[in-house]
């Protein structure tokens, strides 16, 4: 599995990870074999969040990894409404606890909320001073709030940002990668098929994504995973909560997608114009 450094975590990651964003709906036992199955494959970035079915999502994630914490780069969120210096703690400490771990590899500030952005730094960098986390970063941030979040802690210390990133919606290329690129902040892709709907087969864009799958010998989903994953800075993802699934995903590291390819897929599915606003989910 293609790993490659994780912004200021300082660690090795998978390109490709887990996301569990409603994988509490899954059957249980196969969604933690699912889990197991992609550590076992070297997709080690297990990413989840206190949000995520109330926490359900965590004490699966808990389950999956037990016995196996060091082969996990582990990622959880804290809400915004959660997030004030005092609140952050209380809210870590209760993932660590479903989590069944005394420590997460990042913990993300899950989008933008009432309380000043400082005050989550502050807690996030008390939390680490404790070796409770080990690095943080953010999510759904766009490059106004990255510009700020780093004029209060300085160059090294915001370790990702998570942003939705698929080939229907590529706006974080306009201002959000080339940011995070020059900063050395990881750029996490989260729903990277779409919750939309992936693109058919008979669609315009599907026609070029199935050619492109066809010459590298893989399914149209893993070009796409290929695709958001083409740079040193990006990572992905997709929840699995079967082993297919999981198997299918890992194989998309070994694509190597040429200029060409990439040139045909930018042009199926246009960049458009820069939104006002942060498309997220």
């Amino acid at each position: 599995m293609q790993k490659r450094r994780f912004g200021a975590a300082e660690r090795d990651v998978a390109a490709i990870g887990q996301g569990t964003w409603y994988i509490e709906q899954a059957e249980r036992a196969v969604a933690i074999a699912a889990l197991r199955r992609g550590l076992d494959l070297g997709l080690n970035h297990i990413d989840t969040a206190e949000m995520y079915g109330s926490g359900q999502a965590e004490i699966i994630v808990g389950e999956a990894i037990a016995g196996r914490r060091e082969d996990v780069f582990l990622v959880s969120k804290v809400l915004p409404n959660n997030a004030s210096k005092l609140g952050t703690r209380r809210a870590c400490e209760a993932s660590l606890k479903r989590l069944k771990t005394d420590r997460l590899d990042c913990y993300l500030l899950h989008w933008r909320g009432q309380y000043p952005l400082a005050e989550t730094i502050a807690a996030f960098e008390d939390l680490k001073g404790e070796g409770k986390i080990l690095s943080w970063g953010v999510s759904n941030f766009d490059e106004e709030d990255l510009a700020e979040a780093l004029a209060i802690t300085g160059r090294g210390k915001i370790a990702c940002n998570q942003v939705l990133y698929h080939l229907g919606e590529r706006a974080i290329e306009h201002a959000v990668i080339p940011w995070c690129e020059r900063h050395d902040v990881a750029v996490v892709a989260y729903s990277p098929f779409g919750q939309s709907g992936f693109p058919a087969r008979n669609s315009k864009g599907g026609y070029v994504l199935a050619d492109v799958a066809a010459a590298h010998g893989a399914n149209l989903h893993q070009v796409a995973l290929a695709f958001l994953t083409r740079k040193p800075s990006l990572f992905a993802i997709p929840k699995a909560a079967r082993l297919l699934h999981v198997e299918e995903n890992a194989k998309s590291a070994d694509i190597k997608l040429s200029e060409a390819d990439v040139a045909r897929l930018e042009e199926a599915f246009p960049l458009g114009v820069k939104p006002r606003g942060l498309p997220m989910i």
